[in-house]
């Protein structure tokens, strides 16, 4: 054959398989598009679910009531909150239709309070007739709970406060770890070997929130499965792997977060989980002025203790510095 016959024939053969390369590209960067729009519109969602969750009337529900991080969370509000934002960011607000399909993708709520958890998933219930629904509804609150060794019951919050029920005693123990430990130099120390050690408590508490949720979530997964199975959906669903920082983050304060999952993306399927933040943090103010002495002017968090008049008042120390203020070092 002539080189000509073979050049016709390598083009015969190498056209086609360039066509489905470029196809096959076309479509990861499309899949990747989407993967992209669809993080940022749940981290939206769940950053709007979050900050309504302390959208509280009642004043002993507002954070700082006995605690620096108690604050009662209003579940519905945040639950509202996300799905609207995830609503209109899709295109599917004025659908209600749309709205009741997209809790099909969304396995599990998950919102953190200060002393428990609720989980918003999928339950199975009978109607008045006898049949079988499936609708999503608040587990009812599960709290943080422990039991050591010796068989202490201990209930944990996002900070040090606790409450334990002595195994021997059968007596109930409430404060702070430093409270309890400080006044327990006795008995309840002895009973009670988790408190001999800060870093040892923390570690404890850390993993027994992270484990308790972990373990919901499974449960709710799997038994969204069932229910995805008999709507016909292909799409396994399954426990993401939550990296250890942002288990970190979220427990620092309340909060609330939510699974996306099995929702088509070309021939692949998007799998992803974001969290919110409910906590408005407050900080002091940052106050400068000038000292009467040398003409300095100077900056200093708060006013309560400031050696000179307040001239001026500032958001962060970098914003104090930029306008000419020295940090005033006590």
């Amino acid at each position: 054959m002539k080189i000509s016959d073979w050049s016709i024939i390598f083009v015969l053969i190498i056209a086609p398989l360039l066509w489905i390369g470029c196809l096959r590209s076309g479509q990861l960067r499309e899949v990747n598009s989407l993967e992209i729009k669809y993080t940022s519109i749940l981290r939206t969602a769940v950053q709007d679910g979050g900050a309504a969750l302390n959208l509280n009337e009642m004043q002993h529900y507002e954070s700082g009531y006995g605690s620096d991080k108690f604050m009662r969370v209003d579940k519905e509000q945040g639950l509202k909150a996300m799905l609207n934002t995830l609503a209109i960011n899709l295109g599917i607000e004025d659908d209600p239709i749309a709205k009741s399909a997209l809790l099909r993708y969304i396995p599990a709520v998950v919102v953190i309070d200060y002393d428990g958890y609720y989980v918003y998933a999928l339950c199975e219930t009978t109607s008045d007739k006898g049949s079988i629904l499936w609708e999503h509804r608040w587990l009812p609150k599960k709290p943080f709970l422990y039991r050591d060794t010796l068989g202490n019951s201990m209930s944990f919050t996002l900070d040090h406060f606790v409450t334990i029920i002595n195994s021997l005693s059968g007596e109930e123990i409430r404060g702070t770890f430093e409270e309890i430990a400080t006044a327990s130099v006795s008995a309840i120390s002895v009973s009670l070997p988790l408190l001999e050690d800060v870093d040892k408590f923390e570690e404890v508490r850390r993993s027994t929130i992270v484990r308790s949720i972990e373990q919901d979530l499974a449960n709710v997964i799997n038994y969204h499965n069932e229910y995805a199975i008999k709507q016909g959906l292909s799409y396994v669903f399954t426990l993401p792997i939550i990296s250890q920082e942002d288990w970190h983050n979220t427990l620092d304060d309340v909060g609330m977060i939510v699974f996306l999952q099995g929702v088509p993306i070309g021939d692949q399927y998007y799998n992803n989980y974001a969290f919110g933040g409910g906590r408005l943090v407050k900080t002091k103010s940052i106050v400068g002025g000038k000292n009467p002495v040398n003409g300095i002017k100077y900056q200093l968090r708060g006013n309560m203790d400031a050696p000179f008049p307040v001239d001026e008042v500032f958001a962060s120390k970098a914003d104090a510095a930029a306008n000419g203020y020295f940090e005033l070092r006590k």
